[in-house]
């Protein structure tokens, strides 16, 4: 069992600790990308050996990070694990090598599981690069442009540019301190919202073609199969933010995507407004998240997989049977 402590401990267990590898989830989004490259560039300004691993490659479309480097390859004495909310989303090769040894987990989903030895976990913030930039600051690191085009990133991503409920106040207020130092936000929010490849734009159609409405339009399903991705030429870096598109749908409450893996299993996103809770959807399956925004995976069929998710809908969201 974990061991919950502040951010003001987790900050005292970097300064004590060296050699350290810091681990993003699998499926890399802004969050937890800026987040390890925010964390990661303080602690080398501190003298620090440090490291970011992640299971799949980053996508080319982050490169303006450009945090890897001169990373060293060594082997850890202190591993921490930022914006994964279960060991299982580390993916199945960095959950075998680091899912038990993770001794710091710096997370914001409120559904963690408490895999780490310790864990910093503040369910409040829109994304873990707040909380990241909580811990600089206490660390004795100073916010450099560098490091606030990460925090910027991961705040803008985790909150949809601004749009979702969680981007309060607080949110904006830290966005414009990484902003006040001259970072290119209009290329970050041009990058991650705005610019599709061609290939993206493809698979979108193929995805859109066979979406599926049930319980008189309230929930929307939208399929990605291994051979649209095939069809369209799309790559890992055109993936993300496929998961909102079902939600966007006038009418919609809950907006569901089914996203096939290599192994032929399916990675589930739920996304909805306020008529429900992705999360409870999406812990029936042994998944979670947040409330508008939340995730599982699925071994079996692509009909088992709507046959399941539409069952969890249904159980956590019963006024979607009525309206």
């Amino acid at each position: 069992m974990t061991i919950w402590i502040s951010e003001q401990e987790a900050a005292q267990r970097l300064l004590e600790a060296d050699n350290i590898l810091l681990l993003a989830h699998q499926y890399p989004d802004g969050d937890t990308l800026g987040s390890n490259f925010a964390l990661y560039q303080a602690l080398k300004t501190l003298g620090k050996t440090v490291r970011v691993a992640c299971e799949d490659v980053v996508p080319e479309k982050y490169d303006y990070m450009d945090a890897t480097a001169d990373m060293e390859d060594f082997e850890p004495d202190y591993i921490c694990a930022l914006d994964v909310a279960d060991a299982k989303l580390l993916g199945p090769g960095m959950q075998a090598t680091y899912g038990e040894r993770v001794d710091l987990c710096i997370d914001h989903h409120s559904t963690n599981t408490g895999y780490a030895t310790e864990s910093c976990v503040d369910a409040s913030c829109a994304a873990c690069a707040m909380i990241i930039l909580r811990i600089i600051r206490l660390l004795g690191v100073e916010l450099t442009p560098a490091i606030a085009q990460c925090i910027y990133t991961g705040i803008a991503t985790d909150s949809g540019c601004f749009k979702y409920s969680n981007a309060d106040a607080l949110a904006h207020r830290m966005a414009a301190e990484c902003m006040d130092l001259g970072i290119p936000y209009e290329m970050i929010n041009r990058v991650n919202f705005d610019m599709k490849s061609r290939a993206r734009i493809e698979l979108e159609r193929l995805a859109l073609d066979g979406m599926e409405f049930y319980h008189d339009g309230r929930v929307a399903v939208m399929t990605i199969s291994n051979e649209m991705v095939a069809r369209s030429g799309a790559k890992e870096n055109d993936m993300e933010g496929l998961p909102p598109i079902p939600r966007q749908i006038e009418g919609v409450w809950v907006g569901i995507t089914l996203r096939q893996k290599a192994d032929g299993s399916y990675k589930i996103s739920a996304r909805t407004g306020t008529h429900a809770d992705a999360s409870a959807i999406c812990v029936l399956l042994g998944g979670g998240g947040h409330n508008r925004a939340a995730g599982c995976a699925f071994d079996g069929s692509v009909e088992e997989a709507k046959a399941a998710v539409l069952k969890a809908v249904e159980q956590a969201v019963p006024r979607i049977v009525t309206g």
